[in-house]
């Protein structure tokens, strides 16, 4: 048996312009899905995308020419596709471990739906396939960001989506009890209530009003498809809230 040298840059063997041309197409569309995502403060950003865009593409070229030196023994042949196949396999890894359950809420599927795809686009880069992975990155840019504005004009495809509210308001007051029938009798669901009270004082002495000129402050998690933007302004016409601040994400990215 004769060892096969192969030339350091031989494009033949899978180290030439056209392999840096596919993992440096790779890296650029990898990072913009990321940066995307990185701009929403999703799990997965920037870092995470771009290296799993970079390795898929890595190790469609190996698939491709990483055993071409085998090839020239007698009686010997491979499937390239296996490599990939194993690929696809791998990544859902990942993206298991970026979707968990928070009581009645799943989070991350479309953070790990994303990986997935850049995963996919990476190896179409690699494939040698630079119009499908162009393309493919231009469809995501489209269901990430132009879905949701068309979802929330039109009613048939209303999804449901969860909000933060930011409370605060004078201690001796049943202001946070209209809060929340207000917030039902909008349509809204209430995920979870979270009451910070001031140093020094229990939540009987807050029910009891002691301390008036105390502020208490609470995050209120609501789940709905009305406005919450109409919702925010008419609770902040309520008496003793003394501000009130809203942070919307989609419940099931």
């Amino acid at each position: 048996m004769h060892a096969v040298a192969l030339p350091l840059f031989d494009p033949g063997a899978g180290q030439g312009a056209r392999q840096f041309a596919e993992l440096g197409l790779a890296l650029v569309l990898s990072t913009f899905i990321g940066a995307e995502r990185a701009t929403r403060q999703k799990s997965a950003g920037l870092r995470t995308h771009t290296l799993v865009g970079v390795g898929s593409a890595l190790f469609m070229v190996v698939s491709q020419y990483g055993f071409s030196a085998v090839l020239t023994l007698h009686n010997v042949s491979f499937d390239p596709s296996r490599l990939a196949a194993q690929v696809v396999s791998g990544i859902g890894f990942i993206g298991g471990g970026l979707i968990f359950v928070r009581r009645d809420a799943v989070r991350g599927l479309t953070t790990a739906a994303t990986v997935w795809l850049t995963c996919a686009i990476g190896m179409a880069c690699g494939g040698g396939l630079p119009l499908l992975a162009v393309g493919a990155t231009l469809v995501h840019f489209v269901v990430a960001q132009g879905y949701p504005w068309a979802t929330r004009r039109i009613p048939a495809f209303a999804t449901s989506e969860q909000t933060r509210l930011h409370l605060a308001y004078r201690i001796g007051t049943s202001v946070l009890t209209r809060i929340l029938e207000h917030t039902t009798a909008q349509g809204f669901q209430v995920v979870q209530v979270r009451v910070d009270h001031p140093a020094g004082t229990s939540p009987r002495e807050t029910e009891a009003g002691h301390d008036e000129a105390g502020t208490v402050f609470v995050q209120l998690d609501v789940e709905g498809t009305g406005s919450v933007h109409q919702l925010v302004a008419e609770l902040s016409e309520f008496d003793d809230v003394l501000s009130i601040s809203s942070i919307k994400d989609e419940l099931a990215d």
